[in-house]
């Protein structure tokens, strides 16, 4: 049904003198289609080599991205060792602004945006450790301690099929890759476009914090065991708590945007937090918001805990 859908929007559109939509059909072998391609504008992407099947519309101040959320690359082995799930296709339809609205105002999220190929990112984990005394460690999907599967795209599947983002998209980044230093690679739910630097020029002003963590009998459980995890140590950016944000310690801010020539934009680092966690303009829906609690801040005043803190 998904499919007959996006064919009857494409042939509605060829219709329309009013708009126009880049259709780009290969296979993989011809990637560098892509650095010929606006996709600030309607685009029609499909790779049949991995089943890509994303159509971008835009109505008046609505961008529209509808997709099957297959990935236009190759991924690792699914499942795999950390990963017991298979990549399936999904059912999915995004809207942003196309005239994002800055607020400064950071929202937190779990799902902040969408890959242009329509694969989300989701840089956070459902992943926690439990302590007797009263501590709880979100984990991040980075560090050994706990394997969570992550393929060289910094991705992996949920139990539903949906393949999405962790950190930094290698693949999508190689395939969208015009020659400039930022790549467009996304765009977050408020409607501002996500880049990646490949020179790592914009730094995250997330930091370690000093000191040692706290809790005693702690544990990691998953469907299949119960392990038992020594959380003491100094923050080493196994947990969310791990980190801080201290504003002015490098050059994004605390949803790791920053303004280039005029114009917001988010940044996807290998620094945390990888990918944003928050957002600074307004969402179409709130449905597109999170409940999870971010990393600490320094601003010299207290605030209540986010995501990954202990509570």
């Amino acid at each position: 049904m998904k499919y007959l859908v996006v064919t009857i929007i494409i042939m509605c559109m060829s219709c329309n003198t009013n708009k126009t939509i880049v259709q780009h059909s290969h296979s993989h072998a011809n990637d560098s289609l892509h650095s010929h391609n606006n996709y600030f504008g309607a685009y029609a992407l499909k790779d049949t080599n991995f089943g890509t099947n994303t159509v971008v519309i835009i109505e008046g101040d609505i961008r529209t991205m509808i997709t099957n959320a297959l990935p236009n690359h190759k991924t690792g082995q699914f499942p795999g060792k950390g990963n017991p799930n298979t990549i399936s296709a999904q059912n999915r339809t995004y809207s942003f602004p196309v005239n994002p609205k800055y607020t400064g105002k950071p929202k937190w999220v779990r799902e902040p945006g969408v890959a242009l190929n329509g694969v989300k990112f989701e840089p956070g984990t459902a992943e926690v450790v439990e302590c007797d005394t009263g501590e709880n460690y979100r984990v991040e999907a980075f560090p050994d301690e706990i394997n969570l599967g992550l393929d060289f795209n910094n991705a992996h599947v949920q139990p539903t099929g949906a393949y999405h983002y962790h950190g930094s998209p290698t693949s999508v980044i190689e395939n969208f890759d015009t020659g400039a230093d930022l790549v467009h690679i996304g765009f977050a739910h408020d409607g501002f476009p996500m880049y990646y630097s490949k020179s790592g020029a914009y730094k995250s002003s997330y930091k370690l914090i000093d000191g040692t963590r706290e809790g005693e009998d702690c544990i990691y459980e998953t469907r299949r065991r119960v392990r038992d995890i020594s959380v003491g140590g100094h923050h080493d950016g196994t947990y969310t708590s791990d980190f801080e944000y201290i504003e002015g310690a490098g050059d994004l801010d605390e949803c790791n945007g920053i303004t280039i020539n005029g114009k917001y934009m988010y940044l996807v680092t290998y620094e945390f937090p990888y990918v944003s966690r928050c957002l600074m303009g307004e969402v179409l829906h709130d449905e597109q918001r999170g409940s999870h609690r971010g990393a600490q801040q320094r601003r010299g005043k207290k605030r209540p805990p986010r995501m990954g803190e202990r509570f």
